[in-house]
């Protein structure tokens, strides 16, 4: 007689939210609006981050791609904007639970 298997219990994740790619696209115009009123080309930021190539902010700012977090300060001073403010918006978009769950008053 074999032992009886049991199944591993089921985890439950959360499925993308359908708003996501929306959010993202939404964080990319937001991103656009600051350098284009930083006066710089995609090409010129991408400079100032040290990028290779400037395709990244071209992906970033179509809802293609996200501002690493290891980065995050370094676009901020390029965007010419406050390290923690630039990082408390963009996780409105990126993880708008998490920044909920952070920043949001309690009742």
């Amino acid at each position: 007689m074999q032992p009886k298997t049991t199944q591993p219990k089921t985890i439950r994740l959360h499925k993308k939210a359908p708003k996501t790619d929306r959010m993202r696209k939404d964080a990319g115009a937001w991103l656009k609006g600051l350098r284009t009123a930083a006066g710089l080309s995609q090409i010129e930021l991408a400079q100032l981050l040290g990028l290779r190539y400037y395709t990244f902010i071209s992906q970033v700012e179509n809802g293609y791609g996200r501002v690493p977090t290891d980065t995050m300060e370094a676009w901020a001073r390029a965007l010419r904007q406050q390290p923690a403010d630039f990082a408390r918006k963009l996780l409105t978009y990126y993880d708008p639970e998490l920044h909920r769950l952070l920043f949001e008053v309690k009742k």
